[in-house]
């Protein structure tokens, strides 16, 4: 029998006039990686707001192992397991990357010493190590990427919610990204991920979720996404139709 580790049930989401997301359901699975696409405007960051905590929906529910943590806000949301990324870049740029990431361990951990072990382990995983001591601002914008995931990863979520992390990376950087994101799956760690570079993120993703006005236009498979009329008709556009 499946066993999710994320439900999203029902949820709904307005801002005045404005419905943002429509009674949008689905379950994620435990150990996939999850891809949530759809044109601008179509609800994914105000679903990824929600799932982190940091909205919450009018109606419906979202459930963690079976347990609501709708409304419950992002620090409650991150101590439970779920860590985020931003889609503009949100590091502490006078701050070195070791303590950028040590602001995420301390999430979990009370003690200097501890976060600063959990920070180093993740830094070096991340490819970082070299960059310890250089202030945020310095990086490249690559470097300013896998920053962000680095101290998404020192909250030690089981879901990582990466929100357009490949964006704007040349093609070989977006591929050392597409390899990270594979290696934090190797981590045990449960992957949803918001992208518009569609080559990158077809081949990377288990399977696809399509938001269109805010409600769930289509679910399935990377292959079935390419071949769904609506889905193309919607999003993708003709040069992707598969003969």
């Amino acid at each position: 029998m499946p066993d999710p580790i994320l439900q999203v049930r029902g949820v709904s989401k307005s801002f005045g006039s404005v419905q943002a997301n429509v009674d949008v359901t689905f379950d994620v699975e435990r150990g996939e990686i999850l891809g949530l696409i759809g044109p601008n405007g179509a609800g994914k960051s105000t679903l990824f707001n929600s799932i982190a905590g940091a909205e919450t929906p009018d109606s419906g529910e979202i459930l963690l192992d079976g347990k609501c943590i709708s409304g419950r806000g992002p620090v409650a949301c991150t101590q439970l397991g779920i860590g985020r990324t931003f889609q503009v870049v949100r590091s502490f740029d006078s701050m070195t990357v070791l303590e950028n990431v040590m602001v995420g361990a301390f999430a979990r951990v009370s003690r200097v010493r501890q976060a600063m072990t959990i920070a180093l382990d993740v830094i070096d995983f991340c490819g970082l190590t070299s960059h310890v001591d250089t202030p945020a601002h310095s990086l490249t914008p690559p470097g300013k990427r896998r920053l962000e995931v680095a101290r998404a990863l020192a909250t030690q979520p089981r879901i990582l919610l990466l929100d357009e992390m490949l964006t704007g990376l040349t093609p070989t950087e977006a591929q050392a990204g597409m390899q990270l994101v594979r290696d934090v799956r190797t981590r045990g760690i449960t992957i949803i991920m918001v992208e518009h570079v569609m080559e990158v993120l077809l081949p990377l993703i288990d399977r696809a979720i399509v938001l269109h006005l805010g409600a769930k236009l289509a679910e399935g498979s990377p292959k079935d996404m390419v071949r769904n009329p609506d889905v193309i008709r919607a999003y993708l556009g003709d040069r992707y139709v598969v003969a």
